[in-house]
């Protein structure tokens, strides 16, 4: 049986890229949402450590400068420019709708630290800030009237003409086939870690958009720069790993072989950590080494990381007493479809946003944090380019 839907836009994800754009276009625009599996089940949910924010204009060179080197100076210049000078209007919209991120007697921002930065700037929710954002939007995407979202419905092929996307083709959970038409299509179905057999991402991430947008003959760039998370708690258990956020090393906690001997610098980027870890692993032929939060105050790790002690209780290890037992994994993909500094892809009227893009951003190996920002600041960049309202940029 195949059924045809006609939308103005049609989102294939409903993480916070997909959420963010959808809250970003006019009311008056029939939007379709699509959740392959339960709307939960996204990557977003699962982001620990924070979102970067320029701290005033003074952090700009600097800001600039530690993404740029995390890159391998491989990134897309003007793109990181966009992504810090609109990060305060992010930050500021999300404490609008209602983000409670962690603040100081006085009500200003608490920064905290990670790898790769040269100062705390990174905004965040105690250890769950991407669960909070990603419910936060959520919440109001729900209390939009124009915004219909179908969970366990899979984007299974694009739709063009003439060269010129005209929609998706998906499968529901009876199986359906879905013909969506729609005058704007955006993919925002994540990263491609269910590829990988040790990974932080949940399985049903296998970069869908990136194959369906190559048998289209749409670009593709860096399809090699994948990231791993130098520490996600070791486990003989299958299923997705549990990444420990950088953020516990920003706050004190260190990383040490089987002699207790600490051999990396913790905030060095992570590629340069997760190269040491694995030859310190090799040399002491082990399968994990320990990170240690013996210098992290116990006020910080159970106000900072609640959800991170208490997972790592569940799994034997008090972090309060004894260091926990840590192996690299796969965590992030900073290649993806090409696109534009608007989220535009090679194809007229086919936009991709948040991990499953590359914007060029993140280069060849993402700063720590910088990932929800850049999904937000090019979500509603896609948004306003579908409707042709897009804003001056302030700095130019």
């Amino acid at each position: 049986m195949t059924r045809k839907l006609y939308y103005d836009v049609v989102i294939a994800g409903c993480g916070v890229a997909g959420l963010y754009t959808a809250l970003s276009l006019p009311q008056e625009k029939k939007i379709l949402m699509l959740s392959k599996e339960d709307i939960a089940s996204c990557d977003s949910m699962l982001a620990q450590g924070g979102i970067c924010v320029l701290r005033d204009e003074s952090d700009y060179n600097a800001y600039f400068e530690d993404t740029m080197r995390a890159g391998h100076y491989e990134n897309r210049k003007e793109s990181v420019a966009i992504m810090i000078h609109s990060s305060r209007a992010v930050i500021n919209h999300l404490l609008a709708m209602g983000v409670r991120f962690e603040k100081n007697a006085d009500g200003s921002l608490v920064y905290t630290r990670e790898g790769a930065h040269s100062q705390p700037r990174i905004c965040f929710h105690k250890d769950i800030t991407g669960e909070e954002i990603t419910t936060t939007l959520l919440s109001h995407v729900y209390k939009l009237e124009n915004v219909t979202i179908m969970e366990y419905t899979t984007m299974i092929d694009l739709m063009e003409q003439d060269g010129v996307c005209i929609g998706i083709q998906a499968r529901d959970q009876k199986a359906n086939l879905l013909e969506i038409y729609a005058s704007d299509t955006v993919m925002a179905t994540g990263g491609i870690g269910g590829l990988y057999q040790h990974s932080t991402n949940f399985s049903l991430m296998t970069g869908d958009a990136c194959r369906i947008a190559e048998e289209h003959s749409v670009a593709l760039e860096h399809m090699d720069y994948v990231q791993i998370h130098p520490t996600c708690l070791y486990s003989t258990k299958p299923g997705r790993s549990f990444l420990i956020s950088e953020s516990a090393r920003g706050e004190g906690a260190v990383i040490q072989n089987h002699k207790g001997e600490r051999f990396v610098d913790e905030l060095l980027p992570r590629d340069v950590v997760t190269d040491a870890i694995l030859k310190e692993m090799e040399k002491e032929g082990v399968d994990y080494e320990y990170l240690s939060f013996e210098k992290v105050p116990e006020c910080i790790i159970k106000e900072h990381f609640p959800n991170i002690y208490s997972h790592c209780l569940a799994e034997g290890y008090d972090l309060l007493k004894e260091p926990v037992p840590i192996v690299p994994a796969q965590h992030y993909f900073m290649g993806g479809i090409h696109v534009d500094s608007d989220s535009q892809t090679t194809m007229k009227h086919l936009y991709a946003v948040g991990e499953t893009s590359c914007n060029g951003v993140h280069g060849r190996n993402r700063l720590a944090s910088n990932s929800l920002l850049e999904s937000l600041v090019f979500a509603k960049r896609a948004a306003e380019k579908i409707c042709g309202k897009k804003e001056k940029e302030e700095w130019v």
